[in-house]
Protein backbone atom coordinates (compact mmCIF):
# COMPACT_ATOMS: atom_id res chain seq x y z
CA UNK A 1 0.00 0.00 0.00
CA UNK A 2 1.40 3.06 -0.72
CA UNK A 3 0.52 7.00 0.06
CA UNK A 4 -2.15 6.86 -2.80
CA UNK A 5 -4.01 4.01 -0.52
CA UNK A 6 -3.59 5.36 2.41
CA UNK A 7 -5.14 8.79 1.97
CA UNK A 8 -8.13 6.92 0.32
CA UNK A 9 -8.16 5.15 3.89
CA UNK A 10 -8.34 8.51 5.56
CA UNK A 11 -11.56 9.61 2.96
CA UNK A 12 -13.18 6.42 3.92
CA UNK A 13 -12.36 7.36 7.53
CA UNK A 14 -14.08 11.17 7.01
CA UNK A 15 -16.88 10.06 5.50
CA UNK A 16 -18.09 7.59 8.20
CA UNK A 17 -17.22 9.97 10.49
CA UNK A 18 -19.81 12.23 8.56
CA UNK A 19 -22.58 9.44 9.14
CA UNK A 20 -21.94 8.87 12.60
CA UNK A 21 -22.39 12.90 13.47
CA UNK A 22 -25.42 12.55 11.21
CA UNK A 23 -26.74 9.78 13.14
CA UNK A 24 -26.46 11.92 16.32
CA UNK A 25 -27.98 14.70 15.02
CA UNK A 26 -31.11 12.62 13.71
CA UNK A 27 -31.08 10.77 17.05
CA UNK A 28 -31.97 13.68 19.21
CA UNK A 29 -35.08 14.48 17.33
CA UNK A 30 -36.75 11.93 18.13
CA UNK A 31 -36.07 12.02 22.14
CA UNK A 32 -39.17 13.79 23.25
CA UNK A 33 -40.98 10.87 21.76
CA UNK A 34 -38.87 8.53 23.12
CA UNK A 35 -38.90 9.63 26.76
CA UNK A 36 -42.89 10.36 26.85
CA UNK A 37 -42.84 6.02 26.38
CA UNK A 38 -39.95 5.29 28.79
CA UNK A 39 -41.59 7.34 31.32
CA UNK A 40 -44.20 4.36 30.84
CA UNK A 41 -41.64 1.75 30.93
CA UNK A 42 -40.22 1.91 33.85
CA UNK A 43 -42.55 1.57 36.49
CA UNK A 44 -43.19 2.86 40.16
CA UNK A 45 -44.85 0.36 42.02
CA UNK A 46 -43.88 1.54 45.65
CA UNK A 47 -47.08 3.23 47.17
CA UNK A 48 -45.88 6.05 49.59
CA UNK A 49 -43.34 8.70 48.90
CA UNK A 50 -41.51 10.90 51.44
CA UNK A 51 -42.01 14.46 51.59
CA UNK A 52 -39.97 17.24 52.79
CA UNK A 53 -40.25 16.58 56.38
CA UNK A 54 -40.16 12.98 56.29
CA UNK A 55 -43.26 11.54 56.63
CA UNK A 56 -45.12 9.59 53.84
CA UNK A 57 -47.39 10.43 51.69
CA UNK A 58 -49.94 8.62 49.13
CA UNK A 59 -47.98 9.13 45.78
CA UNK A 60 -45.13 7.53 43.96
CA UNK A 61 -41.99 7.09 45.35
CA UNK A 62 -38.87 8.74 44.32
CA UNK A 63 -36.51 7.58 47.09
CA UNK A 64 -34.39 4.45 46.41
CA UNK A 65 -35.55 1.22 48.94
CA UNK A 66 -32.53 -0.02 51.56
CA UNK A 67 -30.10 -1.93 49.89
CA UNK A 68 -31.23 -5.65 50.96
CA UNK A 69 -29.37 -7.44 47.95
CA UNK A 70 -31.28 -5.42 44.71
CA UNK A 71 -32.41 -2.55 43.62
CA UNK A 72 -35.84 -2.84 41.11
CA UNK A 73 -37.06 -0.70 38.75
CA UNK A 74 -39.57 0.63 41.35
CA UNK A 75 -37.05 1.19 43.64
CA UNK A 76 -35.14 3.77 41.42
CA UNK A 77 -35.43 7.39 42.15
CA UNK A 78 -37.89 9.75 39.61
CA UNK A 79 -36.77 13.33 39.97
CA UNK A 80 -40.90 15.06 39.99
CA UNK A 81 -41.37 17.91 37.94
CA UNK A 82 -39.40 21.15 39.07
CA UNK A 83 -36.39 21.31 41.49
CA UNK A 84 -37.43 22.71 45.05
CA UNK A 85 -35.35 24.95 46.61
CA UNK A 86 -35.02 26.11 49.90
CA UNK A 87 -31.97 27.92 51.67
CA UNK A 88 -29.00 28.16 49.55
CA UNK A 89 -25.67 27.42 51.59
CA UNK A 90 -22.37 28.87 50.08
CA UNK A 91 -19.35 26.99 50.37
CA UNK A 92 -15.96 28.01 48.91
CA UNK A 93 -12.15 26.59 49.05
CA UNK A 94 -9.14 26.88 46.79
CA UNK A 95 -10.29 24.42 44.38
CA UNK A 96 -14.52 24.91 44.46
CA UNK A 97 -17.33 27.71 44.58
CA UNK A 98 -19.98 25.28 45.99
CA UNK A 99 -24.10 25.72 46.25
CA UNK A 100 -25.58 23.69 48.99
CA UNK A 101 -29.67 23.41 48.78
CA UNK A 102 -31.07 23.10 52.20
CA UNK A 103 -34.07 21.06 50.28
CA UNK A 104 -32.23 17.80 50.64
CA UNK A 105 -28.87 19.30 51.42
CA UNK A 106 -28.08 18.59 47.10
CA UNK A 107 -25.14 20.10 45.78
CA UNK A 108 -26.77 21.97 43.34
CA UNK A 109 -23.97 24.37 41.68
CA UNK A 110 -20.38 23.53 41.63
CA UNK A 111 -18.01 25.86 39.63
CA UNK A 112 -14.03 24.97 39.30
CA UNK A 113 -11.96 28.12 40.53
CA UNK A 114 -8.84 26.79 39.00
CA UNK A 115 -10.79 26.69 35.19
CA UNK A 116 -11.87 29.22 33.33
CA UNK A 117 -15.07 29.55 31.69
CA UNK A 118 -12.84 30.87 28.82
CA UNK A 119 -9.36 31.61 28.35
CA UNK A 120 -9.27 34.66 29.75
CA UNK A 121 -10.03 33.08 33.10
CA UNK A 122 -12.73 35.87 34.25
CA UNK A 123 -14.66 33.77 35.38
CA UNK A 124 -14.69 29.95 36.95
CA UNK A 125 -15.62 27.61 34.75
CA UNK A 126 -19.16 26.14 36.31
CA UNK A 127 -19.56 22.18 35.88
CA UNK A 128 -23.24 21.94 38.62
CA UNK A 129 -26.33 23.53 38.11
CA UNK A 130 -29.84 23.46 38.78
CA UNK A 131 -31.36 26.83 37.21
CA UNK A 132 -30.81 27.58 33.02
CA UNK A 133 -30.25 25.54 30.14
CA UNK A 134 -27.83 22.62 32.30
CA UNK A 135 -29.60 21.19 35.02
CA UNK A 136 -26.62 19.00 36.88
CA UNK A 137 -26.57 18.33 40.46
CA UNK A 138 -25.66 15.87 43.17
CA UNK A 139 -28.11 14.55 45.18
CA UNK A 140 -28.27 12.15 48.16
CA UNK A 141 -30.21 10.42 50.85
CA UNK A 142 -30.74 8.35 53.77
CA UNK A 143 -33.45 4.78 52.08
CA UNK A 144 -35.25 2.81 54.55
CA UNK A 145 -37.47 -0.24 54.35
CA UNK A 146 -41.07 0.37 53.26
CA UNK A 147 -42.54 -0.82 56.48
CA UNK A 148 -40.11 0.86 58.68
CA UNK A 149 -41.16 2.51 61.66
CA UNK A 150 -38.68 5.46 61.75
CA UNK A 151 -38.27 8.03 58.87
CA UNK A 152 -35.36 9.26 57.52
CA UNK A 153 -34.32 12.25 55.58
CA UNK A 154 -33.99 11.63 51.41
CA UNK A 155 -33.08 14.37 48.70
CA UNK A 156 -36.36 15.96 49.22
CA UNK A 157 -36.07 16.54 52.67
CA UNK A 158 -35.80 20.37 54.36
CA UNK A 159 -32.90 20.25 56.30
CA UNK A 160 -31.98 22.73 58.82
CA UNK A 161 -28.42 24.76 59.21
CA UNK A 162 -26.50 27.49 61.33
CA UNK A 163 -24.82 29.57 58.55
CA UNK A 164 -25.39 30.09 54.93
CA UNK A 165 -21.65 30.97 54.08
CA UNK A 166 -18.51 28.90 54.52
CA UNK A 167 -15.08 29.60 53.80
CA UNK A 168 -11.81 27.28 53.61
CA UNK A 169 -9.28 28.43 56.29
CA UNK A 170 -7.41 25.56 57.06
CA UNK A 171 -6.46 22.40 55.75
CA UNK A 172 -10.49 21.46 55.75
CA UNK A 173 -13.60 22.50 56.19
CA UNK A 174 -16.81 20.57 57.37
CA UNK A 175 -20.33 21.70 56.82
CA UNK A 176 -23.55 20.50 58.85
CA UNK A 177 -27.14 20.55 57.97
CA UNK A 178 -29.16 18.73 60.53
CA UNK A 179 -32.29 16.93 60.64
CA UNK A 180 -34.60 15.72 63.89
CA UNK A 181 -38.02 13.66 63.51
CA UNK A 182 -39.37 10.97 65.84
CA UNK A 183 -36.72 10.93 67.78
CA UNK A 184 -34.35 10.43 64.95
CA UNK A 185 -31.80 12.98 64.81
CA UNK A 186 -29.27 13.31 61.36
CA UNK A 187 -26.40 15.63 60.67
CA UNK A 188 -25.47 15.01 57.27
CA UNK A 189 -21.77 16.69 56.77
CA UNK A 190 -20.22 17.31 53.91
CA UNK A 191 -15.99 17.75 54.12
CA UNK A 192 -13.93 19.59 51.73
CA UNK A 193 -9.81 18.96 51.67
CA UNK A 194 -7.12 21.69 50.79
CA UNK A 195 -6.00 21.40 46.94
CA UNK A 196 -8.92 18.63 46.55
CA UNK A 197 -11.99 18.20 44.30
CA UNK A 198 -13.03 14.94 46.30
CA UNK A 199 -15.87 15.59 49.33
CA UNK A 200 -16.65 13.37 51.70
CA UNK A 201 -20.06 12.88 52.78
CA UNK A 202 -20.95 11.98 55.59
CA UNK A 203 -24.26 10.77 57.52
CA UNK A 204 -24.50 10.55 61.10
CA UNK A 205 -27.91 9.24 62.88
CA UNK A 206 -28.69 9.61 66.29
CA UNK A 207 -31.21 7.39 67.20
CA UNK A 208 -33.03 8.00 70.59
CA UNK A 209 -36.21 6.64 69.86
CA UNK A 210 -37.44 3.02 71.14
CA UNK A 211 -36.95 1.65 68.11
CA UNK A 212 -34.32 -0.12 65.92
CA UNK A 213 -33.29 2.67 62.77
CA UNK A 214 -32.32 0.81 59.97
CA UNK A 215 -31.74 2.14 56.42
CA UNK A 216 -28.86 3.15 53.43
CA UNK A 217 -27.33 5.62 52.03
CA UNK A 218 -27.67 6.29 48.29
CA UNK A 219 -26.19 8.77 46.10
CA UNK A 220 -27.13 9.88 42.56
CA UNK A 221 -26.36 12.36 39.65
CA UNK A 222 -28.96 14.02 38.06
CA UNK A 223 -28.32 15.98 34.89
CA UNK A 224 -29.81 16.59 31.26
CA UNK A 225 -28.11 16.86 27.89
CA UNK A 226 -27.39 20.35 27.61
CA UNK A 227 -23.39 20.57 26.98
CA UNK A 228 -22.51 24.00 25.86
CA UNK A 229 -18.88 23.03 25.31
CA UNK A 230 -19.89 20.61 22.62
CA UNK A 231 -18.06 20.21 19.27
CA UNK A 232 -20.07 19.21 16.76
CA UNK A 233 -17.18 18.22 14.83
CA UNK A 234 -15.14 16.72 17.57
CA UNK A 235 -17.74 14.36 18.85
CA UNK A 236 -16.74 13.20 22.19
CA UNK A 237 -18.82 11.43 24.99
CA UNK A 238 -20.91 13.30 27.76
CA UNK A 239 -23.31 10.74 29.80
CA UNK A 240 -23.19 8.14 32.57
CA UNK A 241 -20.76 5.28 33.17
CA UNK A 242 -20.35 2.36 35.48
CA UNK A 243 -17.78 0.62 36.66
CA UNK A 244 -17.65 -3.09 38.15
CA UNK A 245 -13.88 -4.39 38.94
CA UNK A 246 -15.13 -7.72 38.87
CA UNK A 247 -16.80 -7.59 35.67
CA UNK A 248 -15.67 -8.70 32.36
CA UNK A 249 -16.29 -5.30 30.85
CA UNK A 250 -15.53 -3.12 33.66
CA UNK A 251 -16.00 -0.10 32.46
CA UNK A 252 -18.95 0.59 30.44
CA UNK A 253 -20.84 3.70 28.88
CA UNK A 254 -24.81 3.76 29.40
CA UNK A 255 -25.51 6.51 27.00
CA UNK A 256 -28.82 8.59 27.30
CA UNK A 257 -29.78 7.00 24.31
CA UNK A 258 -29.53 3.37 25.73
CA UNK A 259 -31.24 4.19 29.11
CA UNK A 260 -34.34 5.33 27.68
CA UNK A 261 -34.97 1.79 26.36
CA UNK A 262 -31.97 -0.23 28.35
CA UNK A 263 -32.24 1.10 32.11
CA UNK A 264 -29.98 -0.11 34.36
CA UNK A 265 -31.50 -1.13 38.27
CA UNK A 266 -30.18 -3.20 40.98
CA UNK A 267 -26.57 -4.28 39.83
CA UNK A 268 -25.10 -5.70 42.35
CA UNK A 269 -21.20 -4.81 42.51
CA UNK A 270 -18.39 -5.36 45.64
CA UNK A 271 -16.88 -1.65 45.30
CA UNK A 272 -17.22 -0.11 41.95
CA UNK A 273 -18.79 3.92 41.21
CA UNK A 274 -20.63 6.27 38.80
CA UNK A 275 -20.22 8.61 36.96
CA UNK A 276 -21.48 11.32 34.50
CA UNK A 277 -18.24 12.11 32.41
CA UNK A 278 -18.36 14.82 29.60
CA UNK A 279 -14.70 16.30 27.67
CA UNK A 280 -11.79 17.06 30.20
CA UNK A 281 -14.17 17.05 33.37
CA UNK A 282 -16.46 14.67 35.57
CA UNK A 283 -18.88 13.94 38.86
CA UNK A 284 -18.38 10.43 40.20
CA UNK A 285 -19.90 8.94 43.29
CA UNK A 286 -17.34 6.84 44.86
CA UNK A 287 -18.82 4.28 47.78
CA UNK A 288 -16.84 2.14 49.94
CA UNK A 289 -14.49 -0.30 47.75
CA UNK A 290 -15.19 -3.16 50.40
CA UNK A 291 -18.52 -3.30 50.51
CA UNK A 292 -21.53 -4.85 48.14
CA UNK A 293 -23.16 -1.61 46.53
CA UNK A 294 -25.93 -1.74 44.48
CA UNK A 295 -26.06 0.92 41.05
CA UNK A 296 -28.84 1.72 39.05
CA UNK A 297 -29.52 4.60 36.03
CA UNK A 298 -32.47 5.59 34.45
CA UNK A 299 -34.28 8.14 32.57
CA UNK A 300 -36.46 10.94 34.33
CA UNK A 301 -38.79 12.93 33.40
CA UNK A 302 -37.83 16.93 31.29
CA UNK A 303 -35.13 14.75 29.82
CA UNK A 304 -33.22 14.62 33.04
CA UNK A 305 -31.16 11.15 33.44
CA UNK A 306 -30.26 9.62 36.91
CA UNK A 307 -27.56 7.45 37.90
CA UNK A 308 -26.58 6.24 41.40
CA UNK A 309 -25.53 3.71 44.11
CA UNK A 310 -27.13 2.88 46.77
CA UNK A 311 -24.95 1.21 49.66
CA UNK A 312 -25.19 -1.64 52.37
CA UNK A 313 -27.81 -0.93 55.06
CA UNK A 314 -26.99 -0.50 58.53
CA UNK A 315 -29.16 -0.76 61.58
CA UNK A 316 -28.92 1.34 64.51
CA UNK A 317 -30.37 0.01 68.02
CA UNK A 318 -32.18 2.89 69.93
CA UNK A 319 -30.25 4.98 71.90
CA UNK A 320 -27.55 4.73 70.12
CA UNK A 321 -26.07 6.36 66.57
CA UNK A 322 -24.04 4.89 63.46
CA UNK A 323 -22.17 6.81 60.41
CA UNK A 324 -22.90 6.52 57.13
CA UNK A 325 -20.37 7.82 54.70
CA UNK A 326 -19.28 8.00 50.74
CA UNK A 327 -17.38 10.22 48.70
CA UNK A 328 -18.12 12.63 45.43
CA UNK A 329 -15.52 13.54 42.92
CA UNK A 330 -16.54 17.15 41.17
CA UNK A 331 -13.52 18.56 39.10
CA UNK A 332 -11.25 17.80 36.32
CA UNK A 333 -10.15 14.59 34.95
CA UNK A 334 -6.66 14.41 35.39
CA UNK A 335 -5.26 10.94 35.46
CA UNK A 336 -2.63 11.13 38.43
CA UNK A 337 -5.86 12.66 40.46
CA UNK A 338 -8.23 10.27 39.70
CA UNK A 339 -6.22 6.72 39.74
CA UNK A 340 -5.76 7.46 43.57
CA UNK A 341 -9.54 8.10 44.26
CA UNK A 342 -10.62 4.52 43.41
CA UNK A 343 -9.43 1.46 40.95
CA UNK A 344 -10.35 1.97 37.18
CA UNK A 345 -11.46 5.72 37.79
CA UNK A 346 -8.32 6.97 35.73
CA UNK A 347 -10.67 5.21 32.63
CA UNK A 348 -12.73 8.05 32.31
CA UNK A 349 -9.82 9.92 30.52
CA UNK A 350 -11.81 7.93 27.47
CA UNK A 351 -8.93 6.57 24.99
CA UNK A 352 -10.76 3.58 24.15
CA UNK A 353 -9.07 0.74 22.82
CA UNK A 354 -5.74 2.54 22.41
CA UNK A 355 -5.29 3.21 26.23
CA UNK A 356 -2.20 0.97 26.12
CA UNK A 357 -0.51 3.06 23.96
CA UNK A 358 -2.27 6.38 24.89
CA UNK A 359 -1.64 6.73 28.96
CA UNK A 360 2.20 6.17 28.47
CA UNK A 361 1.85 8.79 25.46
CA UNK A 362 0.76 10.95 28.11
CA UNK A 363 3.10 10.21 30.73
CA UNK A 364 6.05 11.36 28.06
CA UNK A 365 3.84 14.71 27.06
CA UNK A 366 3.66 15.58 30.93
CA UNK A 367 7.10 14.99 31.41
CA UNK A 368 8.29 17.19 28.12
CA UNK A 369 5.80 19.84 29.14
CA UNK A 370 7.65 19.65 32.96
CA UNK A 371 11.05 20.72 31.37
CA UNK A 372 10.07 23.41 28.90
CA UNK A 373 7.11 24.99 30.62
CA UNK A 374 4.69 25.22 27.12
CA UNK A 375 2.14 22.03 25.98
CA UNK A 376 2.34 23.44 22.31
CA UNK A 377 6.33 23.23 22.27
CA UNK A 378 5.26 19.36 24.09
CA UNK A 379 3.35 18.66 21.41
CA UNK A 380 6.08 19.33 19.29
CA UNK A 381 8.56 17.59 20.70
CA UNK A 382 6.16 14.58 21.55
CA UNK A 383 5.51 14.75 17.85
CA UNK A 384 9.42 14.48 16.92
CA UNK A 385 10.34 11.98 19.23
CA UNK A 386 7.54 9.65 17.81
CA UNK A 387 8.76 10.63 14.19
CA UNK A 388 12.67 9.54 15.30
CA UNK A 389 11.23 5.68 17.08
CA UNK A 390 9.39 5.24 13.87
CA UNK A 391 12.15 6.65 11.53
CA UNK A 392 13.70 3.47 10.02
CA UNK A 393 10.12 2.32 9.52
CA UNK A 394 9.51 5.55 7.81
CA UNK A 395 11.97 5.62 5.76
CA UNK A 396 11.68 1.70 4.48
CA UNK A 397 7.89 2.74 3.35
CA UNK A 398 9.69 6.69 1.83
CA UNK A 399 12.26 4.51 0.20
CA UNK A 400 10.02 2.43 -1.80
CA UNK A 401 7.61 5.56 -2.70
CA UNK A 402 10.40 7.45 -4.14
CA UNK A 403 11.51 3.78 -6.53
CA UNK A 404 8.14 3.78 -7.65
CA UNK A 405 8.17 7.28 -8.14
CA UNK A 406 10.88 6.76 -10.29
CA UNK A 407 9.34 3.93 -12.69
CA UNK A 408 6.32 6.71 -13.09
CA UNK A 409 7.37 6.41 -16.99
CA UNK A 410 7.11 2.88 -17.48
CA UNK A 411 4.14 2.45 -15.33
CA UNK A 412 2.71 4.94 -17.21
CA UNK A 413 3.78 3.45 -20.70
CA UNK A 414 2.62 0.23 -19.58
CA UNK A 415 -0.80 1.82 -18.97
CA UNK A 416 -1.36 2.97 -22.35
CA UNK A 417 0.04 -0.08 -24.02
CA UNK A 418 -1.91 -2.66 -21.87
CA UNK A 419 -4.90 -0.63 -19.76
CA UNK A 420 -8.10 -1.86 -21.54
CA UNK A 421 -6.61 -5.26 -20.85
CA UNK A 422 -6.41 -5.07 -16.99
CA UNK A 423 -5.21 -8.91 -16.53
CA UNK A 424 -2.62 -8.61 -19.18
CA UNK A 425 -1.87 -4.89 -17.59
CA UNK A 426 -1.51 -6.36 -13.50
CA UNK A 427 0.97 -9.34 -15.34
CA UNK A 428 3.25 -6.41 -16.87
CA UNK A 429 3.25 -4.14 -13.66
CA UNK A 430 3.93 -7.13 -11.78
CA UNK A 431 6.96 -8.57 -13.76
CA UNK A 432 8.15 -4.79 -14.00
CA UNK A 433 8.28 -5.08 -10.59
CA UNK A 434 9.65 -8.31 -10.28
CA UNK A 435 13.26 -6.65 -12.55
CA UNK A 436 13.08 -3.40 -10.71
CA UNK A 437 13.16 -5.11 -7.25
CA UNK A 438 10.37 -2.69 -6.17
CA UNK A 439 7.48 -4.10 -3.34
CA UNK A 440 4.51 -2.45 -4.42
CA UNK A 441 3.17 -3.37 -0.35
CA UNK A 442 6.50 -1.88 0.89
CA UNK A 443 5.11 1.34 1.81
CA UNK A 444 2.34 -0.66 3.85
CA UNK A 445 3.51 -1.88 6.70
CA UNK A 446 5.30 0.65 8.25
CA UNK A 447 2.14 2.93 7.82
CA UNK A 448 0.03 0.38 9.47
CA UNK A 449 2.32 -0.18 12.29
CA UNK A 450 2.59 3.96 13.05
CA UNK A 451 -1.13 4.43 12.85
CA UNK A 452 -2.09 3.20 15.94
CA UNK A 453 0.17 5.34 17.79
CA UNK A 454 -0.87 8.87 16.14
CA UNK A 455 -4.26 7.95 16.46
CA UNK A 456 -3.64 7.16 20.30
CA UNK A 457 -2.00 10.44 20.24
CA UNK A 458 -4.50 12.19 19.42
CA UNK A 459 -6.69 11.29 21.75
CA UNK A 460 -4.32 12.10 24.27
CA UNK A 461 -5.06 15.46 22.78
CA UNK A 462 -8.52 15.53 22.40
CA UNK A 463 -9.63 14.21 26.10
CA UNK A 464 -6.56 15.82 28.17
CA UNK A 465 -7.77 18.52 30.34
CA UNK A 466 -3.98 20.21 30.28
CA UNK A 467 -4.77 21.18 27.07
CA UNK A 468 -7.86 23.61 27.93
CA UNK A 469 -7.34 26.89 27.60
CA UNK A 470 -3.61 26.33 27.50
CA UNK A 471 -1.75 29.41 25.59
CA UNK A 472 1.03 27.96 22.79
CA UNK A 473 2.57 31.30 21.15
CA UNK A 474 1.13 34.72 19.14
CA UNK A 475 -2.37 34.21 17.95
CA UNK A 476 -2.54 30.63 19.64
CA UNK A 477 -3.76 31.31 23.37
CA UNK A 478 -5.91 28.43 23.41
CA UNK A 479 -4.67 24.99 22.25
CA UNK A 480 -8.29 23.64 23.00
CA UNK A 481 -10.08 25.96 20.46
CA UNK A 482 -9.56 26.15 16.98
CA UNK A 483 -7.26 28.49 15.38
CA UNK A 484 -8.80 32.23 15.23
CA UNK A 485 -7.33 32.88 11.95
CA UNK A 486 -7.05 29.39 10.32
CA UNK A 487 -3.10 29.68 9.81
CA UNK A 488 -2.69 26.20 11.35
CA UNK A 489 -5.49 24.34 9.34
CA UNK A 490 -4.31 26.49 5.98
CA UNK A 491 -0.28 25.01 7.01
CA UNK A 492 -1.27 21.57 7.67
CA UNK A 493 -3.68 21.68 3.76
CA UNK A 494 -0.08 23.09 2.05
CA UNK A 495 1.57 20.48 3.92
CA UNK A 496 -0.32 17.94 2.69
CA UNK A 497 -0.85 19.12 -1.08
CA UNK A 498 2.95 19.07 -1.05
CA UNK A 499 2.89 15.42 0.10
CA UNK A 500 1.06 14.48 -2.17
CA UNK A 501 3.77 15.48 -4.98
CA UNK A 502 5.92 13.84 -3.61
CA UNK A 503 4.18 10.31 -4.04
CA UNK A 504 3.27 8.59 -7.29
CA UNK A 505 -0.10 9.09 -8.84
CA UNK A 506 0.63 7.81 -12.22
CA UNK A 507 -0.91 4.43 -11.42
CA UNK A 508 -4.49 6.29 -10.59
CA UNK A 509 -7.29 6.96 -13.11
CA UNK A 510 -7.74 10.27 -13.92
CA UNK A 511 -11.16 10.55 -11.53
CA UNK A 512 -8.75 9.15 -8.67
CA UNK A 513 -6.47 12.00 -9.06
CA UNK A 514 -9.40 14.93 -8.99
CA UNK A 515 -10.43 13.23 -6.06
CA UNK A 516 -6.79 13.38 -4.62
CA UNK A 517 -6.54 17.06 -5.75
CA UNK A 518 -9.54 17.58 -3.62
CA UNK A 519 -8.44 16.22 -0.60
CA UNK A 520 -6.18 19.02 1.06
CA UNK A 521 -8.89 21.51 0.53
CA UNK A 522 -11.32 18.83 2.28
CA UNK A 523 -9.53 17.98 5.23
CA UNK A 524 -8.51 22.01 5.15
CA UNK A 525 -11.97 22.59 6.03
CA UNK A 526 -12.81 19.94 8.40
CA UNK A 527 -9.30 21.00 10.20
CA UNK A 528 -10.94 24.18 10.15
CA UNK A 529 -13.09 23.12 13.37
CA UNK A 530 -10.36 21.25 15.49
CA UNK A 531 -8.16 21.95 18.12
CA UNK A 532 -5.36 23.96 17.41
CA UNK A 533 -3.52 21.08 19.45
CA UNK A 534 -4.74 18.55 17.08
CA UNK A 535 -4.18 20.52 14.32
CA UNK A 536 -0.36 21.32 15.39
CA UNK A 537 0.24 17.84 15.87
CA UNK A 538 -0.71 17.24 12.62
CA UNK A 539 0.98 20.08 11.29
CA UNK A 540 4.18 19.07 12.63
CA UNK A 541 3.93 15.40 11.76
CA UNK A 542 3.34 16.40 7.93
CA UNK A 543 6.17 18.98 7.71
CA UNK A 544 8.36 16.26 9.12
CA UNK A 545 6.72 13.48 6.88
CA UNK A 546 7.74 15.94 4.21
CA UNK A 547 11.01 17.09 5.08
CA UNK A 548 11.99 13.10 5.24
CA UNK A 549 10.48 12.17 2.30
CA UNK A 550 12.24 14.61 0.68
CA UNK A 551 15.81 14.06 1.88
CA UNK A 552 15.34 10.47 1.07
CA UNK A 553 14.07 11.03 -2.39
CA UNK A 554 16.92 12.89 -2.86
CA UNK A 555 19.34 10.69 -1.25
CA UNK A 556 17.86 8.01 -4.24
CA UNK A 557 18.50 10.06 -6.83
CA UNK A 558 22.30 10.97 -5.63
CA UNK A 559 22.84 7.06 -5.30
CA UNK A 560 20.74 6.89 -8.97
CA UNK A 561 22.88 9.42 -10.43
CA UNK A 562 26.49 8.07 -9.23
CA UNK A 563 25.34 4.54 -10.16
CA UNK A 564 24.86 6.72 -13.31
CA UNK A 565 28.05 7.88 -13.87
CA UNK A 566 30.32 4.95 -13.00
CA UNK A 567 27.96 3.07 -15.64
CA UNK A 568 29.17 6.23 -18.16
CA UNK A 569 32.95 5.92 -17.05
CA UNK A 570 32.84 1.87 -17.52
CA UNK A 571 31.29 1.97 -21.07
CA UNK A 572 33.95 4.75 -22.21
CA UNK A 573 36.29 2.35 -20.79
CA UNK A 574 34.52 -0.08 -22.70
CA UNK A 575 34.59 1.48 -25.60
CA UNK A 576 38.62 2.43 -25.16
CA UNK A 577 39.66 -0.83 -24.96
Amino acid sequence: MNMRSFWWLALAFTLTWMWLEWMQFTSAKVEATVQASAAQEVPVANATSITSSGSSVSGASDVPGANLGSVHNSAVPVLQNGISQGERVHVKTDTLEIIIDTVGGDIRSAKLLEYGASNDHSQPFQLLSDSGPLVYMVQNGLATQPNSKLPAPTHKTQYQTSKTEYVMTGDTLTVPLTWTENGVTVTKSYTFKKESYLIDVAYEVDNQSDEVWSGSMYSQIVRNRYNPDENFMMYTYTGPVLYDPNAEDKYVKHSFDDLMTQPVSGRMVTGGWAAMIQQYFLTALVPSQTAQNTYYAKPLTEGRYAIGVVEPMMAIDAGQSGVLSSSVYIGPEKQDVLADIAPGLELTIDYGVLTILAEPLFWLLDKIHSVVGNWGVAIILLTVLIKLVFYKLSETSYRSMARLKKFQPKLKQLKENYGDDKALFQQKMMKLYKEEKINPLGGCLPILIQMPVFIALYWVLLYSVEMRHAPFILWIQDLSATDPYYILPIVMGLTMFIQQKLNPSAMMDEMQQKVMKFLPIIFTVFFIFFPAGLVLYWVVNNILSVTQQWYITKKIDEIDAKEKEKEKEKAKERAGK
